[in-house]
């Protein structure tokens, strides 16, 4: 009961549709904020001016309720997501990159180069 009432005041319980529906609730207002500046901070996208010859790539909020193991929301996210879909390799992009490790394949990776003797950098 204590953990649901620690997490019920910061957090919305409807998952918004639009970008109009999630900004007029704070909580999801502070979850965009939230990702926008993970993007200033990790320093992954740059400001250029558009030429004629520049396919513009759409984007999408994409706003989910994250819960915990008994199933109580603690968490609101929200994802600015690129509409990958119209791009062509080679035109739009020239490298694919995942930014985010699982920490299953951290600890795999270490394991493996302990029983092998191996440095890691």
């Amino acid at each position: 009961m204590a953990n649901f009432c620690n997490h019920t005041t910061f957090v919305s319980k409807i998952e918004p549709k639009s970008v109009c529906d999630a900004l007029k609730d704070e909580h999801w207002t502070t979850a965009m904020h939230e990702e926008l500046n993970q993007f200033v901070r990790n320093d992954v996208w740059s400001l250029v001016p558009k030429t004629t010859q520049m396919n513009v790539i759409g984007k999408k909020w994409v706003f989910r309720n994250k819960s915990d193991d008994s199933g109580i929301i603690t968490r609101n996210k929200a994802r600015l997501v690129a509409k990958g879909y119209n791009q062509a390799e080679g035109i739009d992009y020239d490298e694919i990159f995942a930014p985010v490790a699982r920490l299953e394949a951290v600890r795999l990776l270490l394991a493996f180069s302990c029983m092998s003797g191996f440095k890691l950098f």
